[in-house]
């Protein structure tokens, strides 16, 4: 019965993206898909840079306020 199912699943996933594909609606979809993984790795691999710059000052500004007291 579940082998049953996950075929029938795994055929309608397949009609999906055939038909995605052949059509041009479909291939814009992709292309704007495409587009935003790239743009999302690209903010996280920059965020990942901010943050360590970030951690860097604070730890360099704590170190400087309890070197003074």
């Amino acid at each position: 019965m579940w082998l049953a199912l996950l075929q029938t699943k795994e055929r309608d996933m397949k009609k999906l993206l055939n038909r995605l594909w052949q059509e041009q609606e479909g291939q814009d979809l992709t292309e704007y898909a495409l587009l935003v993984v790239l743009i999302a790795l690209a903010a996280v691999t920059a965020m990942k840079g901010l943050a360590t710059a970030i951690s860097s000052a604070f730890s360099s500004i704590a170190t400087n306020l309890t070197g003074q007291t």
